[in-house]
């Protein structure tokens, strides 16, 4: 499924929401990313950003699939969402 810059933002907001509830996920995330809290609460609205919080998720099949879980989403939601952010569009080399 395509999605929208809109909704690829909204998936990428619940994402970093369930990033910040996961207490063993979150110090992984912010020590890869160099960011602190006051920087996820700077830059959430931030479109390069979130793409960079999905490109993180989408780093394990098993965040990938907790988040959907806890979403009800389908598993390829995290990564259609990335395809529509910036830098997110797949290379086709034809």
């Amino acid at each position: 499924m395509a999605y929208g810059r809109e909704n690829a933002e909204t998936i990428a907001l619940q994402v970093l929401a369930w990033l910040v509830g996961n207490e063993d996920l979150l110090p992984t995330f912010m020590g890869a990313s160099g960011v602190g809290m006051d920087d996820l609460r700077e830059r959430a609205a931030d479109a390069d950003f979130l793409g960079s919080v999905l490109d993180f998720v989408l780093m394990e099949d098993a965040w990938v699939t907790g988040f959907c879980d806890a979403q009800s989403l389908p598993y390829g939601a995290v990564r259609d969402a990335r395809q529509a952010l910036p830098g997110g569009q797949q290379i086709h080399w034809t």
